[in-house]
């Protein structure tokens, strides 16, 4: 990735976060200090039944980070190649969890590297306290009944539990 020494960095940062997670929240922060600008891109998710909405998954992310100037969240539809290229971004960045993560995120990147070569792609570990955090998770221990307080945000956890009300009245 060659650039002139004023061009800004744009990095997309992508996944369904249904919730958004201290885990992303951590990687998000982390890389809008390497960056100028981070996209929170939230996807639409076709293949999966979320718990919250698109535009308030990306309402949530945006809230989340607000304290963050050089992040905002959009929403995206479709591959994420054509989403960066849109964005004029010149960086994906991925998180890690696992060895697991890995094997998925490795063969992700190369096939975007093969459809974007101009585009890299950056991965991040979470910090010790966020390694184990998945959306699918905290869902799960919300649903039922626990403590997710050291998993989201006070705002997440207070939608998040509103969504749970609502489903167990229904």
């Amino acid at each position: 990735m060659s650039r002139s020494a004023n061009a800004v960095v744009t990095a997309v940062y992508s996944g369904t976060f249904d919730p958004l997670t201290l885990g992303h929240e951590d990687a998000i922060r982390r890389a809008a200090q390497m960056f100028d600008q981070v996209i929170i891109a939230v996807a639409v998710a076709h293949h999966k039944k979320t718990v919250f909405s698109l535009d308030e998954r990306v309402a949530l992310a945006q809230a989340a980070l607000a304290d963050c100037p050089n992040v905002k969240a959009l929403p995206f539809d479709g591959l994420i190649v054509e989403f960066v290229r849109a964005q004029h971004a010149q960086v994906i960045v991925r998180g890690l969890r696992s060895v697991t993560d890995f094997d998925y995120e490795f063969q992700l990147a190369g096939m975007n590297r093969s459809l974007m070569p101009d585009v890299e792609t950056v991965f991040l570990t979470p910090g010790d306290k966020y390694q184990f955090i998945s959306s699918t998770f905290v869902r799960e221990i919300a649903s039922l009944g626990g403590e997710i307080d050291k998993f989201v945000s006070p705002l997440v956890r207070t939608r998040l539990m509103d969504k749970v009300r609502q489903a167990g009245s229904a």
